[in-house]
Protein backbone atom coordinates (compact mmCIF):
# COMPACT_ATOMS: atom_id res chain seq x y z
CA UNK A 1 0.00 0.00 0.00
CA UNK A 2 1.38 3.39 -0.98
CA UNK A 3 1.63 6.01 1.74
CA UNK A 4 0.35 9.36 0.55
CA UNK A 5 2.45 12.20 1.89
CA UNK A 6 1.37 15.77 2.38
CA UNK A 7 3.13 19.07 1.74
CA UNK A 8 3.06 21.94 4.22
CA UNK A 9 3.48 25.71 3.86
CA UNK A 10 4.37 27.60 7.05
CA UNK A 11 3.63 31.33 6.90
CA UNK A 12 5.08 33.35 9.79
CA UNK A 13 7.16 36.51 9.86
CA UNK A 14 9.28 35.15 12.72
CA UNK A 15 12.07 32.96 11.36
CA UNK A 16 12.63 31.27 14.73
CA UNK A 17 8.96 30.29 14.87
CA UNK A 18 9.16 28.94 11.32
CA UNK A 19 12.25 26.94 12.26
CA UNK A 20 10.54 25.51 15.36
CA UNK A 21 7.32 24.69 13.50
CA UNK A 22 9.25 23.06 10.67
CA UNK A 23 10.98 20.79 13.19
CA UNK A 24 7.65 19.83 14.78
CA UNK A 25 6.06 19.04 11.42
CA UNK A 26 9.13 17.21 10.09
CA UNK A 27 9.06 14.74 12.99
CA UNK A 28 5.95 13.23 11.44
CA UNK A 29 7.06 11.19 8.42
CA UNK A 30 3.69 11.77 6.79
CA UNK A 31 4.79 15.23 5.70
CA UNK A 32 7.10 15.24 2.71
CA UNK A 33 7.91 18.83 1.82
CA UNK A 34 7.81 21.67 4.32
CA UNK A 35 8.23 25.18 2.96
CA UNK A 36 8.53 28.34 5.04
CA UNK A 37 7.83 31.91 4.01
CA UNK A 38 7.83 35.07 6.11
CA UNK A 39 4.84 37.03 4.82
CA UNK A 40 1.41 36.72 3.32
CA UNK A 41 2.75 38.22 0.10
CA UNK A 42 5.49 35.60 -0.09
CA UNK A 43 2.85 32.91 0.45
CA UNK A 44 0.79 34.24 -2.47
CA UNK A 45 3.92 34.39 -4.63
CA UNK A 46 4.71 30.80 -3.64
CA UNK A 47 1.20 29.70 -4.67
CA UNK A 48 1.62 31.46 -8.02
CA UNK A 49 4.87 29.53 -8.51
CA UNK A 50 3.01 26.32 -7.62
CA UNK A 51 0.56 27.06 -10.44
CA UNK A 52 3.55 27.41 -12.78
CA UNK A 53 4.83 24.00 -11.71
CA UNK A 54 7.89 25.33 -9.90
CA UNK A 55 6.85 23.94 -6.49
CA UNK A 56 4.44 21.30 -5.27
CA UNK A 57 1.08 22.46 -4.03
CA UNK A 58 0.76 22.54 -0.25
CA UNK A 59 -1.92 20.37 1.31
CA UNK A 60 -1.86 22.45 4.49
CA UNK A 61 -1.03 26.09 5.13
CA UNK A 62 -0.28 27.15 8.70
CA UNK A 63 -0.91 30.88 8.74
CA UNK A 64 0.13 33.48 11.30
CA UNK A 65 -2.22 36.45 11.61
CA UNK A 66 0.07 39.19 12.88
CA UNK A 67 2.63 39.92 10.19
CA UNK A 68 3.87 43.20 8.70
CA UNK A 69 3.16 44.22 5.11
CA UNK A 70 0.46 41.59 4.45
CA UNK A 71 -1.06 40.00 7.53
CA UNK A 72 -2.91 36.70 7.69
CA UNK A 73 -6.33 38.26 7.16
CA UNK A 74 -5.11 40.09 4.07
CA UNK A 75 -3.60 36.85 2.78
CA UNK A 76 -6.95 35.10 3.27
CA UNK A 77 -8.74 37.90 1.40
CA UNK A 78 -6.49 37.22 -1.59
CA UNK A 79 -6.43 33.44 -1.16
CA UNK A 80 -10.20 33.14 -1.50
CA UNK A 81 -10.00 35.08 -4.78
CA UNK A 82 -7.73 32.42 -6.30
CA UNK A 83 -9.20 29.76 -8.59
CA UNK A 84 -11.25 27.43 -6.43
CA UNK A 85 -10.16 24.43 -8.51
CA UNK A 86 -6.62 25.20 -7.39
CA UNK A 87 -7.27 26.05 -3.73
CA UNK A 88 -10.13 23.74 -2.72
CA UNK A 89 -7.81 20.92 -1.66
CA UNK A 90 -5.61 23.21 0.47
CA UNK A 91 -6.39 23.22 4.19
CA UNK A 92 -5.72 26.54 5.92
CA UNK A 93 -5.04 26.57 9.65
CA UNK A 94 -4.52 29.78 11.55
CA UNK A 95 -1.58 29.38 13.92
CA UNK A 96 -1.34 32.46 16.08
CA UNK A 97 -0.50 34.03 19.42
CA UNK A 98 -3.81 35.90 19.32
CA UNK A 99 -6.18 35.11 22.17
CA UNK A 100 -8.78 37.50 20.79
CA UNK A 101 -12.29 36.07 20.59
CA UNK A 102 -12.81 38.45 17.66
CA UNK A 103 -10.04 36.75 15.68
CA UNK A 104 -11.40 33.31 16.48
CA UNK A 105 -14.97 34.30 15.56
CA UNK A 106 -13.77 35.95 12.37
CA UNK A 107 -11.96 32.75 11.40
CA UNK A 108 -15.18 30.76 11.85
CA UNK A 109 -16.87 32.94 9.24
CA UNK A 110 -14.28 32.11 6.58
CA UNK A 111 -15.19 28.84 4.92
CA UNK A 112 -11.62 28.25 3.71
CA UNK A 113 -10.22 28.27 7.27
CA UNK A 114 -10.07 24.71 8.61
CA UNK A 115 -8.72 25.40 12.07
CA UNK A 116 -7.61 28.01 14.58
CA UNK A 117 -4.89 27.07 17.04
CA UNK A 118 -2.66 28.99 19.38
CA UNK A 119 1.11 28.84 19.27
CA UNK A 120 3.23 26.98 20.03
CA UNK A 121 2.60 24.11 17.66
CA UNK A 122 3.26 20.67 19.11
CA UNK A 123 3.08 17.15 17.70
CA UNK A 124 0.04 16.38 19.84
CA UNK A 125 -1.78 19.49 18.63
CA UNK A 126 -0.81 18.74 15.04
CA UNK A 127 -1.96 15.13 15.17
CA UNK A 128 -5.22 16.04 16.90
CA UNK A 129 -5.90 18.73 14.31
CA UNK A 130 -5.25 16.39 11.41
CA UNK A 131 -7.27 13.52 12.81
CA UNK A 132 -10.28 15.67 13.75
CA UNK A 133 -10.43 18.36 11.06
CA UNK A 134 -9.07 16.80 7.90
CA UNK A 135 -10.06 13.95 5.64
CA UNK A 136 -6.93 11.96 6.36
CA UNK A 137 -5.79 10.14 9.48
CA UNK A 138 -2.32 9.55 10.84
CA UNK A 139 -0.82 8.06 13.94
CA UNK A 140 2.48 8.73 15.61
CA UNK A 141 4.25 6.53 18.10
Amino acid sequence: MEIITKNVLLVDDDKVTNFFNKRVVSKIDYFKEITTVTSGKMALDFLEDVKKGIYKKPDIIFLDLNMPAMNGWEFLDEFIKLDCKFTKSIKVVILTTSNSPDDYNRSLKIERVNGFINKPLSQDILLNLINTKFDFKIEYE
